[in-house]
Protein backbone atom coordinates (compact mmCIF):
# COMPACT_ATOMS: atom_id res chain seq x y z
CA UNK A 1 0.00 0.00 0.00
CA UNK A 2 1.53 3.33 -0.73
CA UNK A 3 1.25 6.11 1.55
CA UNK A 4 -1.49 8.35 -0.84
CA UNK A 5 -3.34 4.53 -0.07
CA UNK A 6 -2.38 4.89 3.47
CA UNK A 7 -3.88 8.27 3.96
CA UNK A 8 -6.62 7.36 2.13
CA UNK A 9 -7.52 4.53 3.80
CA UNK A 10 -7.03 6.04 7.40
CA UNK A 11 -9.46 8.97 6.62
CA UNK A 12 -12.27 6.25 5.80
CA UNK A 13 -12.07 5.95 9.57
CA UNK A 14 -11.95 9.71 10.37
CA UNK A 15 -14.87 10.16 8.14
CA UNK A 16 -17.04 7.22 9.84
CA UNK A 17 -17.01 8.95 13.17
CA UNK A 18 -18.26 11.93 11.42
CA UNK A 19 -21.11 10.21 10.05
CA UNK A 20 -22.02 9.05 12.96
CA UNK A 21 -21.96 12.31 14.88
CA UNK A 22 -24.05 14.39 12.03
CA UNK A 23 -26.46 11.69 12.18
CA UNK A 24 -27.13 12.58 16.09
CA UNK A 25 -26.65 15.81 15.19
CA UNK A 26 -29.32 16.43 12.57
CA UNK A 27 -32.70 15.56 13.52
CA UNK A 28 -34.34 18.54 11.70
CA UNK A 29 -37.09 19.21 8.31
CA UNK A 30 -34.39 16.80 6.43
CA UNK A 31 -35.06 13.65 8.91
CA UNK A 32 -38.74 14.80 9.43
CA UNK A 33 -39.17 14.74 5.67
CA UNK A 34 -37.39 11.44 5.30
CA UNK A 35 -39.55 9.72 7.94
CA UNK A 36 -42.46 10.97 6.21
CA UNK A 37 -40.95 9.29 2.63
CA UNK A 38 -40.25 6.19 4.26
CA UNK A 39 -43.56 5.86 6.30
CA UNK A 40 -45.05 6.31 3.24
CA UNK A 41 -43.70 3.54 1.03
CA UNK A 42 -44.06 1.03 4.15
CA UNK A 43 -47.66 1.73 4.58
CA UNK A 44 -47.68 0.87 0.29
CA UNK A 45 -45.80 -2.33 1.08
CA UNK A 46 -47.97 -2.99 4.04
CA UNK A 47 -51.69 -2.42 1.77
CA UNK A 48 -50.68 -5.65 -0.45
CA UNK A 49 -50.42 -7.92 2.21
CA UNK A 50 -53.85 -7.30 2.99
CA UNK A 51 -53.51 -7.71 6.96
CA UNK A 52 -57.00 -8.10 8.88
CA UNK A 53 -55.24 -7.46 12.47
CA UNK A 54 -54.62 -3.55 12.70
CA UNK A 55 -52.10 -4.30 15.27
CA UNK A 56 -50.62 -6.62 13.33
CA UNK A 57 -50.30 -4.08 10.70
CA UNK A 58 -49.03 -1.70 12.46
CA UNK A 59 -45.74 -3.91 14.07
CA UNK A 60 -44.94 -4.76 10.59
CA UNK A 61 -45.33 -0.77 9.06
CA UNK A 62 -42.93 -0.38 12.08
CA UNK A 63 -40.74 -3.22 11.02
CA UNK A 64 -40.16 -1.62 7.22
CA UNK A 65 -39.97 1.64 8.50
CA UNK A 66 -37.19 0.87 10.93
CA UNK A 67 -35.76 -1.15 8.34
CA UNK A 68 -35.29 1.99 5.83
CA UNK A 69 -33.93 3.89 8.64
CA UNK A 70 -31.31 1.50 9.87
CA UNK A 71 -30.01 0.91 6.25
CA UNK A 72 -30.06 4.75 5.66
CA UNK A 73 -27.80 4.92 8.51
CA UNK A 74 -25.16 2.05 7.19
CA UNK A 75 -25.22 4.15 3.74
CA UNK A 76 -25.14 7.47 4.61
CA UNK A 77 -21.67 6.37 6.70
CA UNK A 78 -20.57 4.43 3.60
CA UNK A 79 -21.43 7.63 1.17
CA UNK A 80 -19.63 9.68 3.03
CA UNK A 81 -16.27 7.82 3.30
CA UNK A 82 -16.41 7.36 -0.09
CA UNK A 83 -16.97 10.89 -1.00
CA UNK A 84 -14.21 12.34 1.71
CA UNK A 85 -11.81 9.35 0.26
CA UNK A 86 -12.15 11.19 -3.20
CA UNK A 87 -11.53 14.62 -2.45
CA UNK A 88 -8.27 13.48 -0.45
CA UNK A 89 -7.37 11.17 -3.37
CA UNK A 90 -7.37 13.61 -6.00
CA UNK A 91 -6.14 12.10 -9.26
CA UNK A 92 -4.73 9.39 -7.91
CA UNK A 93 -7.72 6.47 -9.14
CA UNK A 94 -5.77 3.39 -7.41
CA UNK A 95 -6.05 5.33 -4.20
CA UNK A 96 -9.83 6.37 -4.99
CA UNK A 97 -10.72 2.76 -5.69
CA UNK A 98 -9.22 1.01 -3.21
CA UNK A 99 -10.84 3.08 -0.36
CA UNK A 100 -14.41 2.62 -2.11
CA UNK A 101 -13.55 -1.02 -1.46
CA UNK A 102 -12.81 -0.56 1.82
CA UNK A 103 -15.86 1.32 2.13
CA UNK A 104 -17.91 -1.53 0.39
CA UNK A 105 -16.06 -3.87 2.79
CA UNK A 106 -16.96 -2.08 6.33
CA UNK A 107 -20.49 -2.02 5.27
CA UNK A 108 -21.46 -5.33 3.93
CA UNK A 109 -21.27 -7.13 7.22
CA UNK A 110 -23.71 -4.60 8.82
CA UNK A 111 -25.50 -4.70 5.54
CA UNK A 112 -25.59 -8.74 6.23
CA UNK A 113 -26.61 -8.84 9.84
CA UNK A 114 -29.20 -6.93 9.51
CA UNK A 115 -30.83 -8.20 6.57
CA UNK A 116 -30.74 -11.30 8.60
CA UNK A 117 -32.68 -9.84 11.15
CA UNK A 118 -35.27 -7.80 9.33
CA UNK A 119 -36.23 -11.33 7.50
CA UNK A 120 -36.13 -13.28 10.87
CA UNK A 121 -38.88 -10.15 12.41
CA UNK A 122 -40.98 -10.00 9.33
CA UNK A 123 -41.28 -14.22 9.25
CA UNK A 124 -42.65 -13.86 12.96
CA UNK A 125 -45.46 -11.69 11.75
CA UNK A 126 -46.42 -12.86 8.51
CA UNK A 127 -46.35 -15.59 6.23
CA UNK A 128 -43.64 -17.01 3.89
CA UNK A 129 -45.74 -15.63 0.79
CA UNK A 130 -46.55 -12.07 2.95
CA UNK A 131 -42.44 -11.73 3.51
CA UNK A 132 -42.27 -12.58 -0.14
CA UNK A 133 -44.70 -9.59 -1.07
CA UNK A 134 -42.94 -7.16 0.85
CA UNK A 135 -39.05 -8.22 -0.72
CA UNK A 136 -41.32 -7.07 -3.89
CA UNK A 137 -41.95 -4.35 -2.56
CA UNK A 138 -38.66 -3.30 -1.37
CA UNK A 139 -37.58 -3.60 -4.91
CA UNK A 140 -39.88 -2.19 -7.02
CA UNK A 141 -41.47 -6.30 -7.98
CA UNK A 142 -38.51 -5.94 -10.53
CA UNK A 143 -38.07 -9.74 -9.61
CA UNK A 144 -41.10 -11.08 -11.02
CA UNK A 145 -42.01 -8.37 -13.37
CA UNK A 146 -38.42 -9.74 -14.69
CA UNK A 147 -39.31 -13.19 -14.95
CA UNK A 148 -43.06 -12.67 -16.68
CA UNK A 149 -40.71 -11.03 -19.44
CA UNK A 150 -38.58 -13.83 -20.06
CA UNK A 151 -41.31 -16.16 -20.04
CA UNK A 152 -43.04 -14.09 -22.91
CA UNK A 153 -39.63 -13.78 -24.73
CA UNK A 154 -38.83 -17.87 -24.66
CA UNK A 155 -42.16 -19.48 -24.45
CA UNK A 156 -40.50 -22.48 -25.34
CA UNK A 157 -38.19 -22.17 -22.03
CA UNK A 158 -37.62 -25.84 -19.88
CA UNK A 159 -38.68 -25.54 -16.55
CA UNK A 160 -34.94 -26.42 -15.71
CA UNK A 161 -34.59 -23.16 -17.27
CA UNK A 162 -37.57 -21.43 -15.20
CA UNK A 163 -36.18 -22.49 -12.24
CA UNK A 164 -32.56 -21.46 -12.84
CA UNK A 165 -34.09 -17.59 -13.86
CA UNK A 166 -36.29 -17.74 -11.13
CA UNK A 167 -33.67 -18.80 -8.41
CA UNK A 168 -30.86 -16.03 -9.88
CA UNK A 169 -33.69 -13.09 -9.93
CA UNK A 170 -34.87 -14.13 -6.30
CA UNK A 171 -30.60 -13.71 -5.50
CA UNK A 172 -30.68 -10.18 -7.11
CA UNK A 173 -33.66 -9.39 -5.03
CA UNK A 174 -31.87 -10.22 -1.66
CA UNK A 175 -29.31 -8.15 -2.64
CA UNK A 176 -31.30 -5.37 -4.09
CA UNK A 177 -33.07 -4.77 -0.42
CA UNK A 178 -30.13 -3.60 0.64
CA UNK A 179 -30.01 -1.21 -2.08
CA UNK A 180 -29.58 2.95 -0.86
CA UNK A 181 -30.97 4.01 -3.92
CA UNK A 182 -33.32 2.92 -6.96
CA UNK A 183 -30.14 3.15 -8.99
CA UNK A 184 -28.51 0.78 -6.86
CA UNK A 185 -30.86 -1.44 -6.44
CA UNK A 186 -31.34 -1.45 -10.43
CA UNK A 187 -27.95 -1.92 -10.87
CA UNK A 188 -28.02 -5.36 -8.98
CA UNK A 189 -30.50 -6.49 -11.27
CA UNK A 190 -29.23 -5.46 -14.30
CA UNK A 191 -26.10 -7.16 -13.19
CA UNK A 192 -28.03 -10.93 -12.32
CA UNK A 193 -29.69 -10.35 -16.25
CA UNK A 194 -26.46 -9.73 -17.74
CA UNK A 195 -25.88 -13.22 -15.99
CA UNK A 196 -29.40 -14.66 -17.06
CA UNK A 197 -28.50 -13.58 -21.33
CA UNK A 198 -25.35 -15.22 -21.16
CA UNK A 199 -27.40 -18.19 -19.99
CA UNK A 200 -30.10 -18.37 -22.43
CA UNK A 201 -27.66 -17.48 -25.09
CA UNK A 202 -25.51 -20.54 -24.17
CA UNK A 203 -28.52 -22.34 -24.50
CA UNK A 204 -28.97 -21.55 -28.25
CA UNK A 205 -32.22 -19.03 -27.40
CA UNK A 206 -32.24 -16.39 -30.08
CA UNK A 207 -32.48 -13.10 -28.34
CA UNK A 208 -33.62 -10.79 -31.24
CA UNK A 209 -36.55 -13.70 -31.42
CA UNK A 210 -37.22 -13.12 -27.85
CA UNK A 211 -37.38 -9.07 -28.37
CA UNK A 212 -39.99 -9.96 -31.61
CA UNK A 213 -42.25 -12.48 -29.54
CA UNK A 214 -42.26 -9.87 -26.44
CA UNK A 215 -43.57 -7.14 -29.13
CA UNK A 216 -46.23 -9.31 -30.05
CA UNK A 217 -49.98 -8.19 -28.55
CA UNK A 218 -51.11 -11.47 -26.27
CA UNK A 219 -53.89 -13.67 -27.73
CA UNK A 220 -57.57 -12.15 -27.22
CA UNK A 221 -59.13 -15.15 -25.52
CA UNK A 222 -60.74 -17.32 -27.64
CA UNK A 223 -64.75 -17.54 -27.57
CA UNK A 224 -67.09 -20.41 -26.47
CA UNK A 225 -67.82 -22.19 -30.13
CA UNK A 226 -71.15 -22.28 -30.86
CA UNK A 227 -72.50 -25.92 -30.08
Amino acid sequence: MNKQVLIVTLALFGAAAFAQEAQKSEPGAKDVAYTRTIAGRATKITSTLELADPAKSNRVHGIIVQQYRDLNIIHETRDIQIKSAKEKAGADKAATTTVIEAARAEAKPKLDKLHGEFLAKLSAELSTEQVEKVKDGLTYGVAPLTYGVYLKMYPELTDEQKMQIKAWLNEARELAMDGSTSDEKHAVFGKYKGKINNYLSKAGYDAKKGEQNLKRPAPAASEPQAK
